[in-house]
């Protein structure tokens, strides 16, 4: 039960803890009394108490509470080094400790026995600069009292980890091709950030970890002078505002491929130059986005027979570009077709091929890569039919494998 106590002289209420201001300096536990009614000692409870503590692990008690009223009240601040317990009457019960810089609130929300019942409010520290020290995390600096964003420039030439602690930082490759990969993208969090800017002599290729994509791919490929921030989702990473350098423009997709088809993200979509690369098993037909853009493409892979066609998402009807193995072609994407860029050789009076071979011949046809022209050896020229060797012509004349027919018959010249 909440009880009150009044004065046996006024009626009123009693409210004991009429000194606004004490200073206390603890040598040793301390029991407080309430300055009322001729109390004799000197430590007596004050409104306000600034104390400090001589040594640590010592303790102050609070008068009785039943005493007082309810909602009697004391802010005691420790303005020394060391540290000290607020207890209730005798020691009994420890209401707070108070660290150095402190200040805390206390009040009597019970008062049925000498300990009572005891409410805190904890207040800031002492200084509000060292609030702002305490609470300056990464992407954080305290001045003087208060909080400044801050981002700390770090150089870097070797591929490097970008962890927890790289958050709000901006890191700058100085050196030439190298890696940058992210951590997990469940271990850094939603909300993780980093500054990133190449100012290397090389490409800086940007990774993830585990299988995290940024921008939709497994990586992005930073260009000297090329800079963005990189933000993580807890899930996946994207650039924010990636700056390219007009001076490399050009970006690379290297994309192994076995069989089938293969849609193009945006992302990988985004890589001018294009390199395939893998054992085909079959044909694989790319498929690019319905975007005006140009391709270069090199079809790296181990075809054997297959081959690998590039068109758009439009569908039946679009028209599409088949490449050869080893082969390169320069393709021009409409938004809706993909066409040769090379259909004439403008300014040019020469063409110059590769010798080719009888299985790959270096002037074929796209819907039969295995027929058209080659060089065999030197002062040759040939003609491969699907794969094998049919017309070979050298300065000594014309040699065609198999059997001819000549439907007007031959003449001129000498038969043997």
């Amino acid at each position: 039960m909440t009880m009150s106590y009044n004065s046996p002289f006024t009626g009123n209420v009693i409210q004991p803890t009429d000194v606004a201001y004490r200073s206390v300096t603890l040598t040793a536990n301390t029991q407080l009394e309430w300055p009322i009614n001729g109390t004799s000692t000197d430590d007596y409870a004050a409104r306000i108490m600034e104390v400090s503590a001589s040594s640590a692990g010592l303790g102050l008690y609070m008068p009785p509470a039943d005493q007082a009223s309810t909602g009697e009240d004391a802010l005691i601040r420790n303005v020394g080094a060391n540290s000290f317990t607020v207890k209730d009457y005798g020691g009994t019960n420890t209401i707070v400790s108070i660290a150095a810089g402190e200040s805390k609130y206390i009040y009597i929300t019970t008062n049925a026995n000498n300990q009572g019942t005891w409410g805190i409010i904890a207040f800031g520290v002492g200084s509000s600069s060292a609030d702002a020290a305490t609470l300056a995390g990464y992407g954080l600096l305290a001045i003087s009292t208060t909080l400044n964003q801050s981002h700390p420039v770090t150089t870097f030439s070797t591929n490097t980890t970008a962890i927890s602690s790289f958050r709000a930082q901006a890191y700058v490759w100085t050196g030439g091709a190298g890696t940058l990969t992210l951590d997990a993208a469940a271990t850094l969090g939603n909300n993780w950030f980093l500054l990133l800017r190449n100012a290397g002599t090389g490409s800086l290729t940007v990774t993830g970890t585990g299988g995290n994509l940024i921008n939709g791919s497994s990586d992005v490929i930073f260009q000297p002078d090329d800079s963005s921030v990189i933000v993580c989702s807890g899930a996946t990473f994207y650039t924010v505002g990636l700056g390219k350098s007009t001076q490399f423009n050009f970006t690379q997709l290297t994309k192994a491929v076995t069989t089938g088809t293969y849609t193009l993200t945006s992302a990988e979509a985004s890589n001018v130059i294009q390199k395939y690369t893998g054992v085909l098993v079959g044909n694989v037909t790319i498929v690019v986005p319905q975007t005006v853009q140009v391709y270069y493409v090199q079809n790296a892979t181990t075809a054997g027979s297959y081959t690998l066609t590039i068109q758009t998402s439009a569908g039946g009807g679009a028209s599409t570009a088949t490449i050869a193995a080893n082969n390169q072609a320069t393709l021009i994407c409409d938004g809706t077709n993909i066409v040769n860029a090379n259909t004439v050789l403008a300014g040019s009076s020469a063409i110059s091929l590769v010798n080719g071979s009888v299985s790959n011949p270096s002037l074929n046809f796209a819907s039969e890569t295995t027929t058209g022209i080659y060089r065999a050896a030197g002062g040759q020229f040939n003609i491969a039919i699907l794969g094998s060797a049919l017309f070979d012509l050298d300065a000594n004349g014309l040699t065609i494998g198999g059997t001819g027919i000549f439907t007007d018959g031959i003449s001129g010249g000498t038969f043997p």
